[in-house]
């Protein structure tokens, strides 16, 4: 355990980054969860607006450093042809 006052701060900021960087990954996995099972029921309207967030969420990732910005792009790239691919009902 820390005995510096500055030791104690830093472990207090640690665990805020943490839990805000936990969220924000979790937001973009849901995200993506949510493209693919609207892509799998075929509901183009429901994916192309799960699309939108998923995009938004994963370029803050990459912005913030959570992620590789090639796998941001990748993961955007694949979701954006799995959704353009569909046929609309």
């Amino acid at each position: 355990m820390a005995n510096v006052k500055n030791a104690k701060k830093k472990i207090i900021q640690i665990k805020k980054v943490t839990l805000a960087h936990q969220q924000l990954k979790s937001t973009v996995k849901n995200a993506i969860k949510n493209t693919d099972k609207a892509v799998a029921a075929g509901n183009k309207e429901d994916a192309e607006r799960y699309l939108k967030l998923a995009i938004k969420s994963l370029d803050n990732a990459k912005v913030k450093g959570l992620i590789h910005k090639n796998k941001a792009d990748r993961e955007k790239s694949r979701l954006t042809k799995k959704v353009n691919t569909m046929e609309a009902k």
